[in-house]
């Protein structure tokens, strides 16, 4: 599934395709993703300027000149392709939602699997919307700190992977970058969390920003079906320290890279460097 990465990289992707353009034409090939399209969904686009496009978690929010927000998630396979209208491409079985905008631009969301979704919110009801509501901070927003953290690990008995995993805690981060970002900060997958507010949230913190933003700046990451708008691959998965790395000889202090399983999840880690 796509993570906070990659789906910032679309969003930057879309941002000079959509903001500021008027949505001439919307179309949508089926009755449902993930979820149903909300009864009105192409009205309530048609004809409406897009005012901005922003990333909150891993939702990508697209807010209207009517105060309307379109919400959508890309799932397992979801992508957002670009395009113009001079040179589009015959739409195919899997492309299931086309954005038109009044400069000729295409926006193209496809998704094989259809676990993604699109659904529709206001300005008004977005915090609150279920989708958004009791989202944690953003891990690279100014409300992401030591002390926050702090107050969102204190008393809690799981291991400190599956607690930055709660989308309260923190939102957006996914498999992927928390083993990155645990790591990077020596704390091992397998500590309690409410054994790291102090010393360790403070070496947290600056991890979980340096592996996202090192992310994004590389594209993201290229494992199954993720591509960025532009149709261009990511390639920070080049760049992993130990995720994937099950056998290999640590980076920091020549160990091995161990595999465990959590939750249902594969973690990485290296038992040596990683308390």
């Amino acid at each position: 599934m796509p993570e906070l990465p990659e789906v910032e990289t679309v969003v930057r992707g879309l941002r000079p395709r959509l903001e500021g353009r008027v949505l001439t034409q919307v179309e949508v090939r089926r009755g449902d993703l993930r979820i149903p399209f909300p009864p009105g969904f192409a009205d309530a686009l048609r004809g409406r300027r897009v005012l901005r496009v922003v990333r909150r978690a891993k939702y990508i929010l697209a807010t209207l000149d009517n105060g309307v927000v379109l919400i959508a998630h890309l799932g397992m396979s979801g992508r957002m392709l670009l395009g113009d209208v001079a040179s589009a491409p015959a739409l195919g079985a899997h492309d299931h939602v086309r954005l038109i905008t009044d400069d000729g631009s295409i926006v193209t969301y496809n998704d094989a699997r259809r676990f993604g979704l699109m659904t529709l919110t206001t300005e008004k009801d977005q915090d609150s919307h279920p989708l958004l509501a009791g989202l944690g901070p953003e891990p690279l927003g100014n409300s992401f700190h030591a002390e926050s953290l702090n107050a969102a690990l204190k008393g809690k008995k799981t291991p400190i992977k599956a607690a930055l995993l709660d989308q309260k805690v923190v939102a957006g981060l996914g498999n992927i970058y928390v083993c990155e970002a645990l790591f990077r900060a020596g704390i091992s997958p397998k500590r309690l969390a409410r054994t790291v507010p102090g010393a360790r949230a403070e070496k947290l913190v600056p991890a979980i920003r340096d592996v996202l933003n090192a992310a994004i700046a590389a594209g993201g990451s290229t494992l199954r079906d993720y591509v960025q708008a532009s149709g261009e691959l990511g390639y920070f998965q080049h760049n992993f320290l130990v995720y994937g790395q099950e056998g290999q000889p640590c980076s920091g202090c020549g160990g091995t890279v161990k595999r465990i399983v959590q939750s249902g999840r594969s973690t990485f880690f290296c038992p040596k460097c990683q308390k």
